[in-house]
């Protein structure tokens, strides 16, 4: 059960950024094992006054970084997210054409009892 969330400048056509979520989407279905369906996904796009990203960590970052923020379940290892980073990083390569170095990954950990998928009600917990 991901949540992704998508920061970028705006100013990128629609195909670019539906090629952003088909990347994303097809990276947490084979390094999660995330089941077809499941995709909840955002983009927000900001001005150049309202995004700022550095080159901070040996990394020469363009105006085309994407900051992405996925929340999980609190159940996935290291090794998972190891392997997704790579996936996303080498499918936004593809499609779009996002070099690794604009690919910024943040994974944060949610206890099951935090989600409600629907309908009022704590499903996972």
């Amino acid at each position: 059960m991901p949540l992704l969330h998508i920061s970028m400048r705006a100013g990128k056509p629609d195909d670019y950024r539906q090629a952003i979520l088909d990347s994303l989407y097809r990276a947490v279905r084979e390094a999660l094992n995330v089941p077809e369906g499941d995709e909840f996904m955002t983009i927000s796009e900001l001005s150049p006054a309202n995004f700022r990203c550095g080159n901070a960590y040996g990394v020469t970052r363009s105006e085309d970084a994407v900051l992405i923020q996925i929340t999980v379940f609190a159940s996935r290892t290291p090794e998972q997210k190891k392997a997704l980073y790579r996936r996303i990083a080498e499918l936004l390569g593809e499609s779009p054409g996002i070099r690794p170095e604009d690919v910024f990954v943040n994974v944060l950990d949610a206890p099951k009892e935090n989600w409600s998928v629907g309908h009022g009600i704590a499903q996972f917990a």
